[in-house]
């Protein structure tokens, strides 16, 4: 197996505060990887050190060949483009066309062909069964169609992995699972997914890797015959901390 997300020995802060500690965690490429735990427990903040919102300030670490430990400013915009990044809110800009939010990101991150451009988004737009959606403004879409717009906008430049936040937290059953569809079908073509949630129903439907967030550090879950305890590592809380 390839490694493509490597910590070691390493502590994650909120500015001073320290959220995380001593963290050793390896994933390697085509994983699915669910990060779990209540709200407030460092799950956002994990997955923020990774695309570098958080700097690693102590231990190593590295993601798609960057070390986050030394990585300069110049480097971030790269790696980022290695990554596709779904927050908690969708973070679209709201004055615009779908079409207009994805040309916005793709001419930020350097394409400049027109037409290259536009078959890009129809393709993206396809993959989450949204293609008739680009002439359409976020206010007109429904969370859960949101949502598929937010996956799409993260696949614009192919990235090796997915960070998703959420991503299911503010949904109605069906659609949520609907969208791990998508999360599901993504995997299966090669991409590594990371999913922070608190979504019991659907780590227990759709199975993956469980890491789990609790009193200050990681640890790995690989048996879940103790449904029990394994329910009272999340809570029901349905609107997630902007600091978790």
């Amino acid at each position: 197996m390839e490694p493509i997300i490597e910590l070691k020995e390493a502590d994650i802060y909120q500015r001073e505060t320290l959220v995380l500690k001593n963290i050793y965690l390896t994933i390697n490429k085509g994983e699915f990887l669910y990060i779990i735990g209540k709200v407030g427990s460092g799950k956002s903040s994990l997955l923020k050190t990774l695309y570098n919102e958080l700097p690693l300030m102590v231990g190593t670490g590295a993601i798609c060949g960057y070390q986050l430990d030394k990585i300069r400013s110049s480097e971030v915009p790269f790696l980022r483009r290695r990554l596709g990044i779904i927050f908690q809110d969708f973070q679209l800009l709201t004055d615009r066309t779908v079409n207009k939010n994805f040309e916005f990101v793709l001419k930020a991150t350097g394409w400049h062909n027109e037409i290259a451009i536009k078959d890009r988004i129809d393709e993206v737009l396809n993959i989450v069964n949204m293609g008739h959606s680009g002439s359409r403004l976020p206010h007109q879409l429904s969370g859960g169609e949101q949502q598929r717009i937010v996956i799409a906008r993260a696949l614009l430049n192919n990235p090796e992995i997915i960070l998703a936040d959420e991503p299911t937290g503010n949904l109605d059953p069906d659609t949520s699972e609907a969208l791990m569809e998508v999360f599901m079908e993504i995997n299966r073509e090669g991409k590594t997914v990371l999913m922070a949630t608190h979504d019991y129903p659907i780590i227990q439907k759709f199975p993956g890797r469980k890491i789990v967030c609790e009193e200050g550090t990681i640890r790995e879950i690989t048996d879940d015959s103790n449904i029990i305890d394994f329910e009272s590592l999340l809570d029901d809380e349905s609107a997630p901390s902007v600091n978790n």
